[in-house]
């Protein structure tokens, strides 16, 4: 009688699929979430630190507030900009959001 009820359940058990095929589907959402939205963001952002590290004088600039200037003089950590005829604002190097091309106009005129 024992021989049978340990044959039932080693019957059982070879049936149930392993336990690591539990985590299948979490390993494999993580690694969507790594292609589709991490690794993409991280991308950018290596870009934009690159762009903002060279800023140089004589660009025209976007910061993250939108005011558009050209750069007068740059150092490690601040930029200076001219807004206008005498119009000159300092702002933090990592504020600037984008640099406009030469001739371009800013994305949102």
């Amino acid at each position: 009688m024992t021989f049978d009820l340990l044959a039932a359940a080693g019957a059982g058990a070879a049936g149930a699929p392993p336990a690591w095929i539990s985590f299948l589907p979490i390993v494999g959402m993580i690694a969507i979430f790594w292609f589709l939205i991490i690794r993409p963001q991280m991308n950018r952002q290596k870009q934009h630190q690159a762009k903002i590290a060279a800023v140089k004088k004589g660009d025209q600039v976007v910061t993250a507030g939108g005011l558009v200037g050209k750069v007068i003089k740059v150092d490690e950590t601040y930029v200076e900009l001219e807004l206008g005829t005498n119009v000159r604002v300092k702002a933090i190097k990592t504020t600037l959001g984008d640099i406009i091309p030469p001739g371009g106009k800013p994305a949102n005129d």
